[in-house]
């Protein structure tokens, strides 16, 4: 009932979100709105103008230089004041995202721990290991591909004749394409405590799997070590529930900001990209269940109804690590097995981003139809698998996504200057990306759960502890 409870409330935040928020743009920030908007326009205008002009000490130039700048300030300060009328929502979900960033590490940790522990076998450890990366490279092959035919379908770059910034200009997103020698820092620690304050997932797993097999090597002592962080494990499960309950709040005022600030005008400009995105996302959706049903029948759909404040919490807030410490409860009450759901739920969360596999392609391969360069077949397979290389590990990343394409698009000759026509949208589209991530490390952890033996009929945890 509790549960129950819990989704009736996220929906409902979801609602008045949109609906405060719409108010708050049309009441509150249409003023400043209209100010950063003018600004951003004839900011793209002199960009476009300073192009074309070869001399650099001409007159012209820097008069359009100084009128841009002029430009910039007026739209950093439009910006500063908009973020200052919306900080009172923003703030109901940053407490929540603190909470729950708070409890991501220490719970990842200790259920880990206890979960290779029981295990005990190294060669286990390595053949649930084996099975699970088995499953993150199939469905993030199948989710990049899924993206590649569907942009190809709809081709929605063309079809939208949107104003195109300047190819020659920049934006101020990060190029990263990650380096096998950022890779291997980015998941081995040379610290466990500073991996724990960063929240550096990968790098826990690695110290949790060395501090597991240990424990159950040293035989009576360790026991007294696994019972101890499985008391531990559960009294941060109890502080879940707690945070979990200001879940409504915390999607209520994520959503009543992105609405405040984007308005619902967006939604029309981009109407075809978002419409054909989000279509795109309920085709993965049911790949994802279809693949699970192949093994889990009809506890597919059930898993589904399972995790389904845990994909709203995701989709509200943007962001799927806000939903971890709810789908680990719940894939335990499933029937998971602890050491399964406490190996696999935490690499998911860097190496099977199902939504975000499917953006990447679609964005990348919808801006180079919206500058009308045509790539071919052998092209985009290499874009392909290029994104599925460079995209692994970042997921602690700020605007991860968006990182990984900038990083991408270059290389096959795709302006860098056109991610300015995702920017906007790109809170947006990341709440339907993140809920699909839920989604994804859900099934895949029921799914190895299953070919271990170890799915029983559920409800190890008691209610009480949601």
């Amino acid at each position: 009932m509790k549960k129950n409870k819990l989704t009736l409330y996220i929906f409902i935040a979801l609602i008045l979100g949109v609906v405060v928020g719409y108010i708050y743009n049309v009441a509150v920030l249409k003023d400043y709105n209209n100010k950063i908007s003018a600004a951003e326009t004839t900011i793209k205008v002199i960009d476009n103008k300073l192009v074309l002009l070869k001399d650099t000490n001409a007159v012209v130039y820097k008069d359009l230089k100084k009128e841009k700048s002029a430009q910039a300030k007026i739209r950093k300060e439009n910006d500063t004041i908009r973020e200052s009328k919306v900080q009172y929502f923003t703030l109901l979900s940053d407490i929540f995202l603190r909470l729950i960033k708070m409890i991501v590490a220490p719970l990842v940790f200790t259920t880990l721990v206890v979960g290779v522990a029981k295990v005990g076998d190294i060669k286990a450890v390595g053949r649930i290991g084996g099975k699970t990366l088995l499953w993150f490279l199939s469905a993030t092959l199948v989710s990049l591909l899924l993206g590649m035919v569907l942009v190809n379908l709809f081709q929605p770059g063309h079809e939208m004749h949107l104003m195109l910034p300047d190819s020659h200009l920049g934006t101020d997103i990060q190029k990263s394409a990650l380096s096998l020698k950022d890779f291997i820092s980015h998941v081995f620690p040379k610290s466990f405590f500073e991996s724990m304050s960063n929240n550096e997932i990968l790098q826990i797993v690695v110290f949790a799997l060395f501090f597991g097999v240990a424990t159950a090597s040293i035989g009576p002592m360790g026991e007294i070590v696994v019972k101890a962080f499985d008391a531990i494990a559960h009294v941060i499960l109890k502080i879940t529930g707690y945070v979990m309950k200001l879940a409504p709040l915390a999607v209520f005022g994520a959503i009543t900001a992105i609405v405040a600030k984007q308005g619902l005008s967006i939604l029309s400009t981009y109407a075809i990209f978002i419409g054909e995105f989000y279509f795109s996302l309920i085709i993965l959706w049911c790949v994802i269940i279809l693949a699970g049903f192949f093994v889990l029948r009809a506890r597919a759909f059930k898993l589904v109804s399972s995790i389904k404040d845990a994909m709203l919490v995701a989709f509200g807030t943007s962001t799927s690590e806000a939903a971890y410490p709810r789908v680990l409860i719940e894939m335990e009450r499933f029937g998971c097995s602890n050491k399964i759901v406490s190996f696999v739920l935490p690499l998911g969360y860097s190496f099977n981003l199902d939504g975000s596999m499917m953006y990447m392609t679609f964005a990348s391969l919808f801006l180079a139809q919206s500058y009308g360069i045509h790539l071919s077949f052998a092209q985009q397979l290499t874009m392909l698998l290029t994104l599925m290389l460079t995209s692994k590990g970042i997921a602690g990343v700020p605007r991860a996504s968006l990182v990984v394409i900038a990083g991408t698009i270059a290389m096959f000759g795709i302006p860098e200057a056109g991610l300015a026509l995702l920017i906007g949208i790109d809170p947006l589209l990341d709440m339907g990306r993140s809920a699909t991530n839920v989604l994804g490390n859900a099934m895949a952890t029921a799914v190895v759960s299953k070919w271990e033996g170890e799915l029983t009929n559920g409800n190890p945890i008691p209610v009480e502890d949601l």
